[in-house]
């Protein structure tokens, strides 16, 4: 699958109507410019990497390893090892709503990793026995192995089964359009110009409710600005 940007996808869910579900702005990308996209491969971290080692167990190249470990800030709940099984195992990448350590190692093994940045120290709590919890809460936002995860220095994105397909092709008109915008800027033709916003400004002083989005979907014009 072609890489979607998530502005592009957080975009096309607003436009159609479909549930906006974000990762926290705190959790940022370890290595910039490392895109990545997957299905999630889910798991609460309890205070062991062995719910991290059992999930990254069986799953399919190409996953998304997605922790929840409360955001805490009081540890750092995976580092150097967990993240090179994971590339080992064929993961396309990390989230974690938490900690990571080992940041120079992890830059060096080159697991793209969102995390809410670094702790030296590991857990140092007493982790209760049993499965591993096989889902995540992000702040809220429930992640679990339905969902397809795309992430990049934007952010990350979550989307579920339900309308994925229209979502994705949306956002991929999007990107479409903002490219050929963006190319007839470079060529010298002024977004202003593009949109007509002389036009539009005129027309909302006789129709003060007219919206800019309003304007250039009435005359068929491209509206991702």
């Amino acid at each position: 699958m072609t890489l979607l940007p998530s502005a592009a996808v957080a975009d096309a869910c607003v436009r159609l109507g479909v549930p906006l579900r974000l990762a926290p702005a705190g959790i940022v990308p370890v290595i910039p410019g490392a895109p990545f996209s997957g299905s999630a491969r889910a798991v609460t971290h309890l205070g062991s990497v062995d719910v991290l080692l059992q999930t990254i167990d069986g799953a399919p190249a190409g996953s998304v390893l997605v922790v929840d470990n409360g955001g805490r800030d009081d540890e750092a709940c995976l580092g150097d090892l967990i993240v090179l099984e994971a590339a080992r195992a064929g993961f396309a990448g990390i989230v974690v709503w938490g900690r990571h350590r080992d940041t120079a190692q992890l830059r060096e093994i080159g697991l793209p990793l969102h995390s809410t940045g670094a702790y030296a120290a590991g857990p140092r709590r007493v982790p209760p026995a049993g499965s591993p919890m096989r889902s995540a809460f992000l702040d809220g936002i429930a992640v679990s192995d339905d969902d397809l995860v795309i992430a990049d220095d934007d952010g990350v994105v979550f989307l579920g089964p339900d309308r994925r397909r229209e979502v994705l092709e949306s956002a991929a008109r999007i990107v479409e359009t903002e490219t050929a915008q963006a190319e007839r800027m470079r060529a010298g033709e002024s977004l202003r110009s593009q949109l007509d916003f002389d036009g539009y400004l005129a027309a909302r002083a006789s129709d003060p409710t007219l919206t800019l989005r309003r304007h250039l979907d009435e005359r068929g014009g491209a509206i991702e600005v």
